[in-house]
This record gives structure tokens, sequence and C-alpha cells, in this order.
């Protein structure tokens, strides 16, 4: 039964891949103290370099669903937990096997699969991501580019044709001033009805005289 140390660094270790974006794998025999020193040194920006054993290794692949990790855990093996650029770190570990013959590329875990040694050393071939951004940043700026270009071309195209279908209209006709309206004369009533109105009728009354005969025996 494995002891509490052993579960600790298991623990450790599966913290660390959980942690990583890849993992590569070398065989470092006959690489000496300051070899491996420099080699961490320079990794550092972008992977923790550490030598491992494989039972710890092994064990801890296989709770992290990597099982297939043991058929290259063979040998001494040191690890490079990539947490960042994985081409960059890639690069650094094929350009230090190069200064250092004796450290061999194992493999590497990308992506849930395991890379044969031929397939990690490609990943040094690829572009870095630094690289990578630079080029998509340099066709961003071209098409955005371009589309002001376009626009610009659009927008011209449409005033010339506003301004030949202005010509094709000729110049516009003034409009005409609306003709007055006739002034409405007000009606004079008729005379005679004027002179009724304002004449009222008047009645003369003739009076009555009443002659009386004289009585007759009365003189």
């Amino acid at each position: 039964m494995p002891n509490a140390e052993k579960l600790e660094k298991v623990a450790a270790i599966k913290g660390r891949i959980a942690a990583s974006e890849a993992i590569l794998l070398a065989d470092y025999r006959g690489l000496t103290v300051h070899d491996a020193t420099e080699l961490r040194r320079s990794l550092s920006s972008q992977a923790k370099f550490s030598v491992v054993k494989n039972t710890l290794l092994k064990r801890a692949a296989d709770e992290s669903g990597m099982g297939e990790l043991d058929a290259i855990l063979t040998g001494p093996t040191a690890v490079a937990f990539v947490s960042g650029d994985v081409v960059a770190a890639a690069k650094q570990v094929v350009e230090a096997a190069k200064k250092f013959p004796t450290l061999v590329l194992k493999g590497a875990w990308l992506d849930g699969r395991l890379l044969s040694p031929d397939e990690a050393r490609s990943l040094a071939d690829l572009e870095s991501r630094e690289v990578m951004l630079s080029k998509i940043a340099g066709m961003l700026k071209s098409e955005m580019t371009r589309a002001a270009s376009m626009f610009q071309a659009l927008q011209s195209q449409f005033v010339g044709l506003l301004e030949a279908y202005r010509d094709k209209l000729g110049p516009a006709e003034p409009e005409a001033a609306p003709e007055p309206e006739p002034a409405i004369e007000a009606e004079e009533p008729p005379k005679e009805a004027t002179q009724e109105q304002g004449e009222p009728e008047t009645e003369q009354a003739e009076p009555e005289t009443e002659t009386s005969e004289p009585a007759q025996g009365e003189e």
C-alpha cells in the first residue's frame, strides 16, 4: 500500500498535469546537473522542467485518464509541464537536444492524445503563438484597409450616380405663385326694403266733424 508521501507526490504530479496545456517527455541520460539547470532556465517562461520517477508519473497519468503514456515510460524520464506556448516550448526542447545530444525527446501528450517522438519534434516546426497572432493581426489590418477602400469607392460611385441623375432631370422649374382669390363684395340691400325699414308708416287720422241740424221749433 503506498505511503502518504508517495500519495502526496502523485497528487502534486496530477495537479501539474491538469494545469498544463501539454507535456513533453524526454530521456535525460547523460545530461549533467549543469545542463539540466540550463535547460530548466530556458524553459521557465513556457514550462516547468522536472525529473519524475516513472512509477509516480504512471500512477498520476492513469488517474488522469492518460494511461497511454505507459508505452513511453521507460528509462530515466524528464517532463516539461507546458503551461504557456506549446510550440515555443517544443522549439526550446529541440534546440536543447541539438546542444545536448544525450537529451532525447520521447514523445508528448497534447489535446488528449499521445504523440510519437517524430510528432513531438514536428511541433517545433510550427509557428509560435506570437508569430501566428502577428500574422492574424496583419491579415485583419489588411482586410480592414481593403474594406475602407471599397467603402470609399462605393461612396464616390453613389455620389456620381446622384449627380448624373440630377443632370438628367435638368434644372428645376420655379413654382408658379398662387393666384389671389377674388374679393367678395358685400351685397347692397334693395332700396325699397331700406326705405320701408327706415321710414315707418304714419297714419294721419282725419278729424270727424259732426254737423247737427237745429231742431225744429228752435230758432
